[in-house]
């Protein structure tokens, strides 16, 4: 996989994935790990202004809980296409919660930051 192929519908699919079919790995716990890791193998750097973003993946890591609980049965790759026409799997889906000055700041790049305007599901 190239840097160009790990997109947003890439992330999803992977985060389906671990939660549908690794009930083996604490992704609450290990997400993080396993993208800095991941963006260093495509030859990407984790710092304050690109990489990994911990409020933006745990965000998405809810949305796509919160998918699979309304979603129902189905494959992966049902569930994954599922989720990338739902509202969760929108680019913009942090953005409910989040105001844009405060979802891009590098303390939301570096941690979990409370959401300043809704509470995410």
């Amino acid at each position: 996989m190239s840097r160009e192929d790990w997109t947003h519908e890439a992330h999803l699919a992977a985060c389906v994935y671990l939660l549908t079919e690794r009930p083996d790995i604490d992704v609450d716990a290990e997400i993080g790990g396993f993208i800095r890791r991941f963006n260093e193998r495509l030859g990407g750097i984790n710092d304050d202004h690109g990489g990994y973003h911990d409020t933006i993946t745990r965000t998405y890591v809810a949305g796509v809980r919160l998918f699979l609980a309304e979603a129902g049965e189905g494959d992966l790759l049902e569930r994954v296409n599922g989720l990338l026409a739902s509202p969760m799997g929108r680019r913009d889906w942090p953005l409910r919660f989040y105001s844009r000055e405060r979802l891009f700041s590098v303390e939301a790049r570096r941690g979990l930051v409370a959401p300043d305007l809704a509470a995410v599901p």
